[in-house]
């Protein structure tokens, strides 16, 4: 049997390959590429394999949309679409699992060090209680962890497509310009990329002003530099909304092993955010403030936790 597995972590916008050692539960050979409209997985794979010049029997692809029984997978934020039993024949599998990309990044959670996060506010975590994980990055992925018998077992979920709900009339006044655009506006509308665009415009549209089409790099740029007054307040309602959701989920499952950001979007800022309203707003819970307030919250600054979550889980399934 060969030593290595192959590992995946596709998003949005990036898909990441790399080798997974079996024996020592190590990656290798990371490989970070930008996904095209007209990209197919199984190439990429084959083209992978070949620079490496290994072969594997065993695969965990970790992808950025739901997972469910079908053989065919189509992601939410692009249009690359794969089917289980194509992979398994063409790269000749005897195993193959398919994961939702935060039910990895989930898995890599018990592994890492101090030196893989940043604490932002609460006490201690209290590992017999449930754990809850979301990033923003093209999209907004959720997933929590819970322990039964000394195992963590991962639960996945799109909670990223529920509503996010406004607190002031200012927020209002942004909701409503978004629903103009979309119709029903998720959670995924204000934390990813395109949601810290879609908060921009809409600020732009509410001040009477032309709509600019920055990219997200360029307004938080332009914010973190606070040579732009609306994109600072962008920010720092993305950061706001940040801390909202996270006191949701930690409300949801009384996450008192911790809530855990990943995703490529909050380290690019993290002194901002640490000193933005993010810790306010997740403790804001009227009655139940008193409980989300221990709860401890971590950045997760480790480069590839989703290929590390991906590989454990694919190890866990073995057993």
């Amino acid at each position: 049997m060969s030593q290595y597995a192959l590992v995946t972590d596709i998003g949005g916008t990036n898909a990441r390959f790399a080798l997974y050692d079996l024996a020592t539960n190590e990656l290798s050979a990371i490989t970070k590429i930008l996904i095209s409209k007209n990209d197919i997985l199984l190439t990429l794979i084959k083209d992978y394999l070949a620079s490496q010049s290994v072969t594997v029997e065993m695969a965990c692809i970790a992808i950025a949309c739901p997972i469910d029984d079908e053989d065919v997978i189509n992601m939410t934020n692009n249009d690359l679409s794969f089917s289980r039993s194509e992979l398994i024949q063409a790269l000749n599998l005897i195993k193959l699992e398919v994961i939702n990309d935060f039910t990895a990044v989930s898995m890599s959670i018990p592994l890492l060090s101090k030196e893989d996060l940043i604490k932002i506010g609460g006490d201690e975590p209290n590992l017999n209680y449930p754990i809850a994980i979301y990033g923003a990055g093209t999209g907004l992925g959720v997933s929590h962890l819970i322990k039964i018998k000394q195992h963590w077992i991962s639960l996945s979920g799109e909670g990223g497509h529920t509503e996010l709900p406004m607190t002031s009339e200012d927020e209002d006044r942004i909701l409503d310009q978004l629903r103009k655009k979309f119709g029903r506006v998720s959670t995924e509308r204000f934390l990813s990329g395109n949601g810290i665009v879609n908060i921009y415009q809409a600020l732009l549209q509410i001040n009477e002003q032309p709509i600019e089409a920055l990219t997200p790099d360029i307004i938080v740029k332009n914010a973190l530099s606070k040579s732009c007054p609306l994109c600072l307040q962008t920010l720092t309602y993305f950061c706001t909304f940040m801390g909202r959701f996270g006191g949701n989920l930690a409300l949801t499952l009384n996450t008192q092993g911790g809530v855990y950001i990943a995703g490529g979007i909050v380290p690019r800022f993290i002194e901002f955010f640490k000193s933005s309203p993010f810790r306010e707003a997740f403790e804001h819970k009227g009655r139940m403030s008193y409980l989300v307030k221990k709860i401890p919250v971590y950045v997760i600054t480790h480069e590839d936790p989703g290929l590390l979550g991906a590989g454990v889980y694919l190890q866990n399934s073995l057993k």
